[in-house]
C-alpha cells in the first residue's frame, strides 16, 4: 500500500477518534468555508466540501467566494456563483456575499442580500484596507439593519486590529461579528474589548492548539465556533483541534454542543443567542519536555510543509525521532501520533519532484494534516 493511501487510513482512524469525542445528538454547523478559485491557486469545489460534511457529519455551512481571479468588478461574478451554489444546496450552503470596499460595496451587500445572502464577508489582508477605514461604518449598518453577521479576517498578515475593530461593534451596538483564525492577528487585544460581549465570536479555524487555547481562558465558550476554513482547512483536523482544545480547557457537554453548532445554527436562524458563562482554561499549560520538543520540530517544519518545500532542515526527521523516545510512551495516543508523523515523513520526501502545482498540493495535503494531528494531539495531550 503506497503512503497516500496509508496516510487515509490514517486519517479515518482520526475520524473514528473525533467521532466518539462529539456528544451524543450534537449538530454540527460550519460558519467559514469557502468556494472558487483563489489567486493563490487553492480550489473550494462543493461536492468535496459536501462529501467532507458528510463523512463527519457536519450539517451546513456559512459559504463565500475565494479571492477569485474575476473578482473586479466588486466580486459580482464571485458573488453570482456563491448564491448559485446555496441555490443547488439550500439546505447546507448558507451563501454570504464578499465585498471589496473600493467598489461599491453597499450596492453590491444590497443586491446580494436581496438575492437571499444571509450575511458579509470582510477579508481586509486580501483586499487592502484598513480596519480603521471609514467605508466601514456603512456596512456593519447594513448588517445591523438587515440583522445579518458580519464574518471578518482575524488572521495572519494583518496588523493590530482590536482597537479598531472595538471602535466599530460600539458605533453598531448589536451587530453581531464573527471574528476568523480565533483573532490571532491580535488575539489579547481582540479578546480584551470583546469577551463576554454578545454577538461577537470568534471561530476556531487556526492551525495551532496554543492559540486556541490562549483563547478560550479569556473568552466566554459562548463565543467559540467550530470552523474549518475549507478548502485550506479540513476536518477531521478541524474538529480534533476545536473538541481536544476545549476538553483541555474543561468544557463541559453543552458548552461542546454550543460550540461545535448550535451557536452558528442560532446565528443563521436570527434566533436568540445563548447567554455567556465564564471562560475556560488557565494562562499556563503543562507538558513533558519532549512533547514540547515535538511541538517545537512540527513548528519549524510547518513553513515548509504549506510551501511544498522539500524540508531541508530535517526538522520533520527530528519530530519524528523524539516521538519515537521512550519517554513519549506515555502519553495517549502516542503511537498514532508516531505513525501519522512517519507517513507523513515518507510522502515528503517525494515532494520537490512534482512540478504541476495542483498535483503537489493533492499530494501536500494528506501530509499537512498527519503532521498537524501528531501536533494538536502532543500539545492536548493531558498532564499526569
Amino acid at each position: 500500500m503506497d503512503a497516500l493511501a496509508r496516510a487515509q487510513l490514517i486519517l479515518d482512524e482520526v475520524t473514528r477518534l473525533v467521532l466518539e469525542d462529539i456528544p451524543t445528538g450534537a449538530v454540527l454547523f460550519d460558519p467559514h468555508t469557502h468556494l472558487g478559485d483563489d489567486l493563490d491557486g487553492m480550489r473550494g469545489r462543493p461536492d468535496e466540501m459536501l462529501a467532507m460534511f458528510d463523512q463527519h457529519g457536519i450539517t451546513g455551512s456559512f459559504t463565500f467566494c475565494l479571492d477569485e481571479p474575476d473578482r473586479e468588478p466588486a466580486f459580482t461574478a464571485a458573488n453570482d456563483r456563491t448564491l448559485a451554489y446555496a441555490a443547488g444546496n439550500p439546505e447546507r450552503i448558507v451563501p454570504f456575499v464578499r465585498l471589496d470596499l473600493e467598489e461599491r460595496p453597499i450596492e453590491e451587500a444590497i443586491r446580494c442580500l436581496d438575492l437571499g445572502a444571509r450575511g458579509i464577508k470582510l477579508h481586509p489582508r486580501a483586499q487592502k484596507f484598513s480596519v480603521s477605514d471609514e467605508r466601514l461604518d456603512g456596512v456593519f449598518a447594513l448588517a445591523l439593519e438587515r440583522n445579518v453577521p458580519i464574518l471578518i479576517h482575524g488572521g495572519r498578515g494583518l496588523p493590530p486590529i482590536g482597537d479598531h475593530l472595538a471602535s466599530l461593534v460600539d458605533r453598531h451596538a448589536g451587530v453581531r461579528l464573527i471574528i476568523a483564525h480565533a483573532g490571532i492577528a491580535d488575539l489579547t487585544t481582540l479578546a480584551g474589548h470583546f469577551a463576554h460581549i454578545p454577538g461577537v465570536f470568534f471561530d476556531t479555524s487556526v492551525w495551532s492548539a496554543i492559540d486556541l487555547l490562549d483563547l478560550m481562558r479569556h473568552v466566554a465558550p459562548q463565543q467559540i465556533l467550530f470552523a474549518t476554513d475549507y478548502p485550506y482547512g479540513r476536518s477531521p483536523n478541524n474538529l480534533l483541534l476545536a473538541l481536544r482544545t476545549a476538553l483541555y480547557a474543561g468544557f463541559d457537554e453543552s458548552e461542546i454542543r454550543g460550540m461545535l453548532g448550535e451557536t452558528a445554527l442560532a446565528l443563521r436562524d436570527s434566533k436568540p443567542l445563548p447567554a455567556l458563562t465564564a471562560s475556560r482554561g488557565s494562562g499556563t499549560i503543562t507538558h513533558s519536555l519532549p512533547l514540547a520538543r515535538l511541538h517545537h520540530y512540527i513548528s519549524m517544519a510547518v513553513p515548509t510543509l504549506w510551501l511544498r518545500q522539500p524540508d531541508v532542515a530535517e526538522s520533520l526527521g527530528l519530530a519524528l525521532n523524539t516521538a519515537h523516545e521512550a519517554n513519549v510512551d506515555g502519553v495517549p495516543d502516542a503511537d498514532l501520533i508516531r505513525r501519522a508523523l512517519s507517513v507523513a515523513a515518507e510522502i515528503w520526501e517525494g515532494i520537490g519532484e512534482i512540478d504541476d502545482r495542483q498535483e503537489s498540493e493533492r499530494v501536500a495535503r494528506p501530509a499537512r494534516q498527519l503532521v498537524h494531528v501528531a501536533d494538536i494531539l502532543a500539545v492536548t495531550a493531558p498532564t499526569r
